[in-house]
């Protein structure tokens, strides 16, 4: 991954591509635009057979700078660094700085590119990009820019591990509401990522959000418990407690009777007066009840601090 530093002083974790895959794009990018040279010149011979031979070199330079030089320069400025052979590819040629490129840098690009890419096939590209850090080319270097990757694949969300057996139902009585979500995805990031942290260091944390975690829920530690085990139990139950609220949530919504439908009134046949309906009947009164006293409530008392502590 590339540090790019902004003008705002902020880090870009841009990922540069390298030679495979630039070389896939360039491909493409050759096949489509030879391509169309070859069916434009088919075209060309044919329309100017009755001009003299200085004329027809003239015409065959010019589409062949147009083609081959000019359409990718447009192309890659219209499009933000985006040619056909790049999008295929999931690549962008941006800034230095991470911002998208100009005319000018698709200039400076295209221009270098005849001699690096066309002129030598390809290879005193190939060797720049190889001896460079960031896998750049000669037209990359002086035109202060970088092609980089847009699809980078996805981080994959690791589960939480299961608890011990011989804690399975010990929390359901515990009282989850107060702990934040932040304490949550704390916990969770912890759990999946402890087998890649020191002993020493993913003991204490477990002690802490253990302490925490026993803050937020009122009750005492377990005794006996190690903190990672506890915080594997704690976040099991609350897994089940979503997956049953959500399971019954569910049911009772698929269980609900419809409501009947009120039967429509029958209307008049013919060409007689319809008789007017009748005011309503008012709704009787509720009598009104005085409201219960409330009973004075018990003072809270501090969550108490817990027991876990980390080893020395």
């Amino acid at each position: 991954m590339s540090d790019l530093v902004t003008g705002d002083a902020v880090v870009l974790g841009l990922r540069p591509a390298r030679l495979p895959s630039r070389a896939l794009a360039i491909l493409l990018d050759l096949a489509v635009y030879v391509t169309a040279y070859g069916l434009i010149g088919v075209g060309l011979t044919f329309s100017t057979a009755s001009l003299d031979s200085a004329a027809q070199a003239a015409i065959a330079v010019a589409s062949f700078l147009l083609l081959l030089v000019g359409i990718p320069i447009a192309v890659e400025t219209l499009s933000h660094g985006r040619s056909l052979g790049k999008l295929a590819c999931g690549l962008r040629v941006v800034r230095d700085d991470g911002g998208p490129i100009r005319f000018r840098h698709a200039l400076v690009r295209g221009a270098l590119g005849v001699v690096e890419l066309l002129l030598t096939f390809g290879t005193v590209a190939a060797i720049a990009s190889l001896v460079s850090a960031r896998g750049r080319r000669l037209g990359d270097v002086f035109a202060g820019t970088l092609v980089v990757r847009e699809r980078v694949p996805g981080a994959r969300v690791m589960p939480v591990p299961a608890p011990p057996p011989w804690l399975a139902g010990r929390f359901t009585q515990l009282d989850l509401s107060a702990v934040p979500d932040g304490l949550w995805l704390a916990i969770r990031q912890y759990l999946t990522r402890m087998n890649q942290l020191d002993p020493q260091v993913g003991a204490a944390m477990a002690a802490r959000l253990a302490d925490d975690l026993v803050a937020r829920t009122g009750a005492p530690p377990p005794a006996g418990v190690p903190a990672a085990a506890y915080l594997m139990a704690v976040v099991h139950e609350r897994q089940s407690r979503d997956a049953a609220r959500a399971f019954h949530a569910a049911a009772a919504a698929a269980a609900s009777p419809v409501p009947p439908v009120a039967p429509v009134p029958p209307v008049a046949s013919g060409f007689g007066p319809v008789p007017a309906a009748g005011p309503a009947p008012a709704p009787a009164p509720t009598p009104y009840a005085a409201p219960a006293p409330v009973a004075p409530t018990a003072p809270v008392e501090a969550p108490r601090a817990g027991g876990f502590a980390p080893p020395a």
